[in-house]
């Protein structure tokens, strides 16, 4: 076990202090400004790009350990994966409103 393992862990404490604050910011910016919709889901969409690294380095360790170049490659494929979904699942939404 190393000493960071033994001690307070704060980079947790930090990870998730950020990460609520992610949330809070995204939160009021949807429901209390004025600002078009196609600039508040680029703001979400932004803060939950952030929050995501922030889990992936904070929570994960992703920058931790052994075989950096694995742990780059899985999570290059992972994160291909949730954008071909994410798009393939917007795509077949609004063909189905096309058909009519």
């Amino acid at each position: 076990m190393s000493n960071q393992e033994k001690g307070f862990p704060i980079s947790h404490i930090v990870g998730f202090l950020l990460s609520i604050t992610f949330t809070v910011v995204a939160l009021l910016v949807a429901l209390k400004t004025d600002l078009p919709k196609t600039t508040i889901m680029f703001v979400i969409g932004g803060l939950a790009v952030l929050q995501a690294g922030l889990q992936l380095i904070m929570f994960m360790h992703l920058n931790e350990g052994k075989d950096n170049y694995s742990k780059i490659i899985h999570t290059v494929y992972a994160i291909f994966m949730a954008v071909v979904i994410v798009i393939g699942s917007i795509w077949v939404v609004t063909a189905g409103h096309s058909i009519h």
